[in-house]
């Protein structure tokens, strides 16, 4: 083969990879509305998983605790979290994601991180969520940390997850500056538009400009600074979820939306599990009808 033929190879390789990635990025977000089982933390997982299964959501997140009790000890075996995912799949909900439940700064962070991951795999949870202090400090620990544990992440099939929690990871700005120091595809970020709003008193619409083709899910929880400083559900605060998620909505990929928070403001938290279950169906309503509406608009 000569070279004006070869350089034509290359040429129409090029060309269609480059056709190729841009249908990808004007294909629709398959977004994956769902509920981490954080706001059934006052009664049993089993109880959790029944009630995001009534609401009517097909995926879901493992929370921290129930009834006071971790539900998934940095010992635990591997199986075990196998066990809990495999609950979550029984009851017709997909699990997305989890908890590290240890700081990327803590003096235990790299093996707990890696046990974590250990766990993850076996549970076939593709996003383990982490984060640290909501103080700023220790950066370059952060960083050495990190870059020790994305590789162990991405040989297990594992996306780590940092998202806006103070401290280093204040904003997405925060968060992305992170990711290019890393410099992992296995670390991603999770957008979390309340506590942008919540701790940093920034606007998480123009936050989310600077980093969203790092994102990769989302905690959705809003917040009200008026008439009282509040964390809330989707919709009841005062975070636009169309110019939120309008940015990512043309990614080609899947991308998880859990809800951390689903709770009115202002009003006392329900008591019963069968009020929590209406406020996560009225949650993934109300986020069923963002994402339909911005992809349908666009």
């Amino acid at each position: 083969m000569n070279s004006e033929h070869m350089n034509r190879r290359v040429f129409l390789a090029s060309a269609s990879g480059l056709a190729a990635a841009q249908t990808a990025a004007r294909s629709p977000t398959r977004f994956q509305i769902g509920c981490l089982t954080l706001p059934y933390g006052a009664f049993s997982f089993e109880r959790a998983l029944e009630g995001i299964a009534r609401s009517g959501c097909r995926y879901m997140g493992l929370g921290t605790r129930h009834q006071q009790k971790p539900l998934l000890e940095i010992e635990a075996s591997p199986a075990e979290a196998a066990r809990l995912a495999d609950q979550a799949r029984a009851g017709g909900i997909t699990p997305l994601m989890m908890f590290s439940t240890v700081g990327v700064e803590a003096p235990n962070s790299v093996p707990a991180h890696q046990r974590r991951i250990e766990q993850a795999a076996a549970a076939r949870i593709p996003y383990l969520l982490t984060f640290g202090s909501t103080q700023p400090g220790q950066y370059d620990l952060w960083i050495s940390n990190l870059r020790q544990l994305a590789p162990q992440a991405q040989k297990a099939g594992i996306t780590l997850l940092i998202k806006p929690h103070g401290g280093n990871t204040a904003t997405g700005r925060d968060c992305a500056r992170i990711l290019a120091d890393v410099g992992s595809p296995a670390l991603k970020i999770c957008y979390d538009s309340g506590n942008v709003l919540d701790y940093q008193n920034a606007d998480p619409i123009a936050d989310i400009q600077s980093c969203y083709r790092e994102v990769d899910a989302f905690t959705i929880k809003d917040h009200r600074n008026t008439p009282k400083d509040e964390d809330c559900g989707p919709g009841f605060g005062e975070i636009d979820h169309y110019k939120l998620l309008a940015p990512v909505a043309f990614t080609g990929r899947d991308m998880p939306l859990l809800c951390e928070n689903i709770f009115e403001p202002l009003v006392p938290r329900p008591k019963t599990a069968e009020e929590i279950d209406a406020l996560a169906r009225r949650a993934r309503e109300f986020l069923e009808t963002v994402t339909k509406g911005i992809l349908v608009s666009a």
